[in-house]
């Protein structure tokens, strides 16, 4: 089998590269080969995959509210590129989408099925994307919305809490905002299953796109908020002896309206991973066990 992946050098992408590894011969590519403000179609063509995994995103929030036409080209324009090429070489397409295709109106976890209404020029922007897949006859694929995502590697709100963290005596953390904490680690597991479940050796593209499946839900079980989280990381840091000056009940719970910003957040991106979890034949684990291994990782790192 053989693999073609942007976004390599990101959270997703970095754990990726190690569990599609052993699926096949895997091409990951970064920023400089893949990147997709360029054309994208002539080099997946020449690759000529079997699975193409789309890793690569616009994520910069607030910023894309002035920089509408570089999230659109990067999260919908490649996007199309990469759908139509696909359908061209009978390959799969796996591409991730994000909890801010909500509008975060809902009560409860959404389904696959619910309604979107994107607050944001980026979600506007990941749900274009997703439309343009489904748009494309003859494209296998797997689309999984996720959110919150993190890692030990790179940029996020869990890195940022425990910088913060280890310097101050009082921090402020949204707590009307409620989600599923994801790690990076558990969406590359799972795609990984998702593709060789997909992909069953002998199977041609028929085959492929009838195990595909379309939309999913890729986020553990469980729900929390920001303020929760943030206290249940710096609990266990505590716990494994990482020196913590903030106290967990000096993390003050405030509303998300004490941070504003360009871009509006949905105030609910809970998921629900049940049509994921049927499919594969699983169960997703809850949300703390992943966070105590990222602990487990910064603890080493620290101390």
């Amino acid at each position: 089998m053989r693999i073609l992946l942007f976004g390599a050098n990101g959270q997703v992408g970095w754990e990726l590269q190690r569990s599609l590894s052993s699926l096949g011969e895997l091409s990951a590519l970064g920023h400089a080969e893949g990147d997709l403000e360029q054309p994208v179609q002539p080099r997946i063509l020449a690759a000529r995959p079997d699975v193409i995994v789309n890793a690569a995103a616009y994520t910069a929030v607030d910023q894309a509210e002035t920089d509408g036409a570089r999230a659109q080209r990067i999260n919908a324009g490649a996007v199309a590129e990469m759908a139509e090429a696909a359908a061209a070489l009978g390959a799969l397409l796996v591409h991730y989408s994000t909890d801010y295709v909500f509008d975060g109106a809902k009560d409860g976890p959404y389904v696959e099925s619910d309604p979107t209404g994107p607050l944001g020029v980026y979600g506007r922007s990941k749900l274009d994307g997703e439309a343009a897949i489904r748009a494309t006859p003859g494209c296998a694929h797997f689309i999984f919305r996720t959110s919150w995502v993190y890692a030990l590697r790179g940029r996020n709100f869990a890195r940022t809490i425990v910088q913060r963290a280890r310097t101050m005596e009082r921090l402020q953390v949204v707590a009307d905002t409620r989600g599923v904490p994801t790690s990076a680690e558990l969406i590359a597991d799972i795609t990984a299953l998702a593709i060789r479940a997909a992909r069953a050796p002998g199977a041609g593209a028929a085959a492929t796109r009838a195990n595909a499946g379309g939309t999913y839900h890729l986020v553990p079980s469980g729900a929390t908020t920001w303020h929760a989280y943030a206290v249940y990381l710096i609990e266990t840091l505590r716990a494994a002896g990482v020196a913590i000056r903030v106290a967990p009940e000096h993390i003050v719970p405030v509303p998300a309206s004490t941070f504003p910003a360009p871009a509006r957040r949905p105030l609910n991106s809970l998921l629900d991973n049940a049509r994921l979890a049927a499919h594969l034949g699983l169960h997703l684990p809850d949300w703390q066990l992943h966070v105590r291994r990222l602990a487990d990782g910064l603890a080493r790192e620290l101390t």
